[in-house]
């Protein structure tokens, strides 16, 4: 194992023991060091690092100033064992990042999404329902995608109205109550679930057609495809919706409602029929 290899994964264990993921920054560092082995390259240079960051190039300019970073914060902690690394400076592919302004799902995109969902196959109706219970907690309960689809049954308590949400980012935990019609259209998911499984136990609360745990690159697919299919009018000149753009209308629905009441509330989620 080369030396570099070898700090790599003790910088990992320590920033993880801190509370990062890293997951997109380890395994790109890993690729970084891949690229230093096959270089022959005993330290970090600068070069060498501004050659690995702006790979590939098709990929935007943004991408090429993140790989830098994560080469940067890496080759500041080589630095401390081999003095001949070389820190690539802060002002090397500057780039003016902006961050696009979420697309906001209003009551009627909500009510169209989830009447589309229900839709997705006539045949076998749990598929519609699994997709109709996920995009509507999503619009109200404020869950990342990655949290919602990580539930397990013994964090969903339909009796006291509560999800728990454990070691999410930065290693937080917390607790979601969930309005009345909320827990309804979770205990009929809840049914249907165990209708349609039949016995197998699986832990996770989302299940697949195979009866395995959801995944994020089916649901992203999935939800794609339904705002396809819905052809929302005026979306023609703004941003695409994503997945993430129902926790933003989450957010924003509950202040404009705070707002106006000054008291803590519940959103809404309409049962299916």
């Amino acid at each position: 194992m080369s030396t570099l290899r070898t700090l790599l994964q003790e910088y990992l264990t320590l920033r993880r023991a801190l509370g990062y993921k890293l997951r997109s920054d380890g395994a790109s560092l890993s690729s970084f060091v891949s690229f230093m082995e096959q270089q022959q390259a005993d330290f970090i240079t600068i070069s060498q690092a501004l050659a690995w960051a702006t790979q590939p190039k098709s990929v935007q300019k943004g991408r090429w100033s993140a790989r830098l970073c994560y080469v940067r914060g890496f080759a500041s902690y080589c630095r401390a064992f081999d003095p001949r690394t070389e820190i690539p400076p802060t002002g090397l592919l500057p780039i003016q990042y902006q961050r696009p302004t979420p697309f906001f799902f209003s009551d009627e995109h909500i009510h169209q999404l989830l009447q589309a969902s229900l839709q997705i196959c006539p045949s076998r109706p749990f598929v519609g329902k699994t997709y109709y219970c996920l995009f509507g907690l999503l619009s109200v309960s404020g869950l990342r995608i990655s949290e919602a689809l990580g539930l397990t049954l013994d964090k969903v308590d339909l009796e006291e109205g509560i999800l728990s949400i454990d070691s999410t980012k930065f290693g937080k935990s917390r607790l979601i109550p969930l309005h009345s019609s909320t827990v309804e259209v979770l205990a009929d998911y809840r049914l249907c679930r165990e209708q349609f499984l039949a016995g197998q136990q699986i832990s996770y609360w989302f299940v697949n057609c195979k009866g395995r745990r959801l995944g994020y690159d089916t649901v992203s697919d999935t939800f794609d495809s339904l705002l396809e299919k819905i052809k929302w009018c005026g979306l023609l000149g703004n941003r695409k919706p994503h997945l993430h753009d129902l926790r933003h209308r989450f957010a924003v629905v509950s202040r404009q409602r705070k707002y106006r009441a000054k008291t803590a509330y519940s959103v809404d989620l309409p049962r299916s029929r």
